[in-house]
């Protein structure tokens, strides 16, 4: 009850917000392109290739080509003058008015079949004519536009200065000269392709976008969620499909809708299978929250990686809860050779991210201002490596330590490095890199081997950095070197060249005459 109570919270407070962000799927910003670049590759790629004579409306200014063959060809190229009429000579005026082009072929061909006898009739739009539209409401740039009549609604918004942020293209509404008006939904085209949503224009046609200010919000496993403009009459099968539908996970037996009453001061909530919604197509509320939830463990893909020195490195299937180490391991194949378990990590990666306000603290504090304890807070926190797993492979697979034999879990990482035979000698020696590890050797038998300390070389400040945990050590600290460790020699910083000692005991200089010169001035006045 407490957990409902505390969601229910949270909805209301997300219906405030809600309430006041505007949409923002992606499609929306194609219509606010500005750049003329864009707007022309979109142009490119966005006309179609030939228009649909079922659906385009010939007008005044449009040319057509007629060709009548028959025992010689014949070819027209008649205009459509102001009034819709197209004329032929011989045959007379046609009247185009209010037609389809598939209408004017008929209309044109039955008038020339009464004038020729076993003749071919080919008719086709020749040209385009210029049209005017006016885009007005809630719109960066409320004008009139001359486009080609073979422009859609789109093309229309592409062209202009572009839609506001808080434009409704779901509920367009374009009225024609004669005063009919329909509502288009663009963003059914832009997600849907319907191309009914995206009309042709026809001169004269007003194009009205309203502000958005009612809406539906979806949550949850659901391809495209967020904020949706409402529609009058809408379903929530209808919503769900224009954002995309729910995805596979999706727990299909109780779908949510959120809704509020009908004064608007407390909300409930309703409850419906996927397949009610897409049979009894219930309709959609304004400030409805469609809430659909993923099944749990329900396809989850439980995996660890291994890396490095192992027989079969790759992508291996565990059960939750169950899998170890070393059963991952055996499956992998082994080590090979060379691996090293003493270098082997077991890296976790989802592992505790709880922020540390100390660390982030201390970061942003000179050493100079910190106290011993908190520099070394700051030194061990750095060094940490967060996600790592500590388990000792050397027990677990050399001494059979089933105490180190760790259960697995999800996106788990076993790196298993390969050995490092070698010293690394850095700094300020004659030749520093990679030395062949013997057992045995000091500090100083390394050095000589890199051919000793170069002349810039901090003699009595060498450190060791160890392998496995990236310790810094003091070199009279260290009793034994291990395989892969560091030996670092820091340079002795460089003494003052000879004229930054010139021009600082000139300084000096000047400063003790000056207050020499004040001394005896004052003895000289009281005498």
């Amino acid at each position: 009850m407490k957990a409902r109570l505390l969601f229910l919270i949270f909805l209301l407070i997300n219906s405030i917000s809600v309430a006041q962000v505007f949409p923002d799927y992606q499609e929306r910003a194609l219509l606010g392109l500005k750049d003329s670049t864009l707007i022309s590759q979109f142009l490119t790629t966005s006309s179609e290739g030939a228009i649909d004579p079922n659906e385009y409306k010939v007008g005044p200014g449009d040319i057509l080509f007629i060709s009548i063959s028959g025992l010689e060809e014949k070819i027209f190229t008649p205009g459509i003058d102001p009034e819709g009429f197209i004329y032929i000579p011989r045959i007379g005026a046609i009247d185009l008015r209010n037609k389809t082009l598939s209408e004017a072929k008929v209309a044109i061909q039955t008038r020339l079949m009464k004038s020729f006898k076993d003749v071919d009739i080919h008719i086709s739009l020749q040209n385009f004519r210029k049209i005017k539209v006016s885009l007005v409401g809630n719109v960066v740039n409320p004008s009139t536009y001359v486009l080609s009549s073979s422009s859609r609604l789109l093309d229309l918004f592409v062209l202009s200065s572009g839609l506001s942020y808080s434009s409704d293209i779901r509920n367009i509404r374009i009225t024609s000269k004669n005063g009919e008006s329909k509502k288009v939904d663009l963003l059914q085209f832009l997600r849907l392709g319907d191309y009914s949503q995206n009309p042709f224009l026809n001169d004269g046609d007003v194009v009205l976008v309203d502000k958005a200010e009612r809406f539906v919000a979806l949550f949850g496993h659901i391809k495209y969620t967020g904020n949706y403009e409402y529609k009058d009459g809408e379903s929530i099968d209808e919503v769900l499909n224009i954002a995309g539908g729910i995805l596979y996970k999706a727990k299909k037996d109780s779908i949510e809708i959120v809704r509020f009453s009908e004064d608007g001061k407390f909300q409930y909530s309703l409850y419906f299978s996927y397949d009610e919604i897409q049979t009894k197509k219930p309709k959609v509320n304004k400030g409805d929250f469609i809430i659909v939830r993923e099944i749990p463990e329900y396809f989850d893909v439980h995996y660890v990686e291994v890396k490095g020195e192992i027989k079969y490195p790759g992508v291996y299937k565990i059960k939750k809860d169950e899998t170890t180490l070393s059963q991952v391991i055996n499956e992998a194949g082994g080590f090979k050779k060379n691996a090293s378990l003493k270098d082997a990590v077991l890296y976790r990666t989802k592992a505790d991210s709880t922020y540390d306000p100390e660390l982030e603290r201390l970061r942003l504090i000179p050493r100079a201002d910190m106290t011993d304890d908190e520099y070394d807070y700051l030194k061990a926190r750095s060094r940490q490596k967060r996600g790592r797993v500590v388990v000792d492979f050397e027990k677990l697979f050399l001494q059979k330590d089933t105490n180190e034999d760790v259960v697995l879990k999800l996106g788990d990482i076993i790196t298993i490095p390969e050995k490092k035979e070698y010293i690394t000698i850095i700094g300020q020696v004659v030749n520093p890199g990679n030395i062949t590890y013997k057992q045995g050797l000091t500090i100083d038998d390394y050095i000589n081997i890199a051919g000793g300390f170069s002349w810039r070389a901090k003699e009595g400040d060498v450190r060791v950095i160890r392998a496995n945990t990236g310790e810094w050590v003091d070199a009279d600290e260290v009793e034994e070197l291990k395989p892969g460790d560091t030996i670092w020699i820091p340079e002795d910083p460089p003494g003052p060249k000879f004229w930054e000692v010139f021009t600082t005991s000139l300084q000096v200089l000047g400063q003790i005459a000056a207050v020499i010169a004040a001394t005896v001035a004052v003895i000289v006045a009281t005498r």
